[in-house]
């Protein structure tokens, strides 16, 4: 699949959607995400809910009203965050058969269902919509992961009901994304595919935790879910990931990607840098293909090269590594914002690369 139509004009693939959680990229304007060659972002169905709420966004012209961002945008179903929620404080609500009731801190009863999940993601107004899921961790029993199939299951039939009910007369239809449960049970994977694949969505998503303990990619999971998702349709590695990650995923047969990872590492100072040589076709498939650039590493104290040689970010074109030190040192706010558009735009051409032969 060379390329994802949405209501906003294609995206090639694959395609790296940055995290923005709130509307917003932490320390990024939307130019910068535009000029990094990315172009969608993945947003937050839960937390929008919560602040400012999907009512006043929908108001307010949607998403793409309220923020004036203009690429494609991607909401979750918020489904994951209640879960962790629940999971590490049970008292703050259940995940019963037909809905998730959620009540932190004793605010207001939340009831989410399925068709709540898909009213929120039209009032924001998404370009791709997720349905609703329950999610399990990788050390869960077979009867945890079966439940979890079961639900997700019957919820996607149902968010896939609301989708087709709100999308008529709509002048342009968003797509619905499914995600395939299944913990590392490869007959419980298959049949949630192939249950998810009859009801009918215009992507497929990885669900569950794809890291093992020790955070390393679980490899034979992540590979037997793309093996289950429909051949024809887009497979989508949510959460992930690093760049050697995205690389093997894309050998898997994932083509998007999401992950907080390049922005959390701007803001701590860490950069990704093509090794010489390697910005290219071959070069990222053949492994230990950057470096990562600590800001405050003292050899760069009087070092005048940019961070990465033939790098076209504005930190490369316009800013000595010298001089970038120099604005952390001083908690120049304006850092951040360079660090970000930095690897952003690693990412970007990390993207344009594997897009050659993907």
């Amino acid at each position: 699949m060379k390329e994802l139509i949405t209501s906003v004009g294609p995206i090639p693939l694959p395609a790296f959607f940055p995290d923005a959680t709130y509307g917003a990229v932490r320390a990024a304007s939307f130019e910068d995400v535009y000029r990094s060659g990315l172009l969608g972002l993945e947003m937050n169905t839960y937390h929008l809910m919560t602040k400012p709420g999907a009512k006043l966004i929908k108001a307010l012209g949607g998403l793409r009203g309220f923020t004036g961002y203009q690429g494609a945008i991607l909401t979750d179903s918020g489904g994951f965050q209640l879960y962790s929620l629940i999971r590490e404080n049970p008292e703050y609500g259940e995940i019963r058969e037909n809905e998730i009731v959620f009540r932190p801190d004793r605010r207001e009863k939340m009831v989410y269902t399925p068709e709540k999940c898909i009213q929120a993601q039209f009032q924001l107004g998404s370009d791709i919509l997720m349905a609703l899921d329950l999610c399990t961790a990788p050390d869960d029993p077979e009867e945890v992961q079966r439940r979890s199939v079961e639900l997700t299951i019957k919820w996607h039939a149902r968010c896939k009901a609301e989708f087709e009910k709100l999308s008529r007369g709509r002048a342009s239809r968003p797509l619905l994304f499914g995600i395939v449960q299944g913990g590392a049970d490869p007959a419980l994977r298959r049949e949630c595919a192939e249950r998810l694949e009859e009801i009918g969505f215009d992507g497929y998503g990885f669900g569950g935790w794809p890291l093992d303990a020790q955070g390393n990619l679980r490899r034979d999971v992540l590979q037997m879910a793309a093996d289950a998702m429909p051949a024809s349709k887009l497979k989508y590695a949510m959460g992930l990931g690093k760049p050697e990650e995205i690389v093997e995923l894309v050998g898997m047969g994932y083509r998007l990607f999401d992950c907080v990872i390049p922005t959390r590492e701007a803001r701590h100072n860490r950069l990704y840098a093509f090794l010489p040589g390697m910005a290219t076709r071959e070069g990222v498939r053949a492994g230990g293909f950057y470096r990562h650039h600590y800001v405050l590493d003292e050899k760069y104290v009087r070092d005048s090269r940019p961070v990465e040689e033939g790098c076209d970010c504005i930190l490369c074109r316009q800013h000595s590594r010298a001089y970038l030190q120099h604005l952390v040192k001083s908690g120049d706010p304006g850092a951040m914002r360079l660090l970000t558009a930095h690897n952003l735009r690693f990412y970007g051409r990390l993207m344009e690369l594997l897009r050659d032969d993907a």
